[in-house]
C-alpha cells in the first residue's frame, strides 16, 4: 500500500470515528446546534469575504477616494472576526459529517483554496504591512496580483463551500 492511500485509509478512519462521536450525534440530532452552526457559517462567510474583497477591489484602484491604509484598518478586524465565526462553525459542521466531506472532492477543493487564501492574505501582510500608506501614489504590481488572487481565492472557497451538498 502506498503511503497516498495509508493517508488516505487513515483520514477516512479518524473521520468515521469523528462522526460517530456523541458530540457529532448531539450535533446532527439538537434542534438548534446544527442550524445555527450553519447560519454562523453564512453570517461568517459575508464578514470575511465581504471586506476583503471590498479591500481588495481597493487594492487593484477601485475606490480611490479612500485611502488603502484607512480602508484596510476598518475592514481588517471584520475580516478576522469572520473568520474566527467561519473555523468555529465549520468544525462544527465538518463534524456531524465528517466521513462524508473528508471525501467531498469539493470539500477537499474548498480546503485547498481555504489555505491558499490564508497564505496570501498573510503574505500580504507581511509583505505590504509598512507599504499601504505609500499605496495610493504607486501600487507595486505584486501586491496587485495579491489581492486579484485573494479575490479568486475566497470566491472560490464560498462557491465551492456552495456546491458542497450537491457533489
Amino acid at each position: 500500500m502506498g503511503h497516498g492511500t495509508e493517508a488516505t485509509g487513515w483520514l477516512a478512519a479518524w473521520a468515521a470515528a469523528l462522526e460517530a462521536s456523541g458530540f457529532s450525534f448531539m450535533l446532527r440530532d439538537s434542534t438548534w446546534i446544527y442550524p445555527l452552526a450553519n447560519l454562523g457559517h453564512i453570517v461568517g462567510l459575508s464578514l470575511l469575504v465581504g471586506p476583503i474583497v471590498a479591500l481588495d477591489l481597493r487594492l487593484l484602484g477601485i475606490g480611490r477616494a479612500v485611502s488603502v491604509a484607512a480602508l484596510s484598518r476598518t475592514l481588517t478586524p471584520i475580516a478576522i472576526t469572520g473568520l474566527v465565526l467561519q473555523v468555529l462553525s465549520g468544525l462544527l459542521l465538518f463534524t456531524a459529517d465528517a466521513a462524508a466531506l473528508v471525501g467531498n472532492p469539493v470539500f477537499q477543493i474548498k480546503s485547498a483554496l481555504l489555505v491558499l487564501g490564508l497564505a496570501n492574505a498573510i503574505a500580504f501582510r507581511r509583505i505590504w504591512r509598512h507599504a499601504l500608506d505609500g499605496w495610493d501614489d504607486s501600487p507595486p504590481a505584486l501586491g496587485r496580483a495579491q489581492a486579484a488572487l485573494s479575490i479568486i481565492f475566497w470566491f472560490g472557497v464560498a462557491i465551492s463551500g456552495r456546491l458542497i451538498a450537491y457533489f
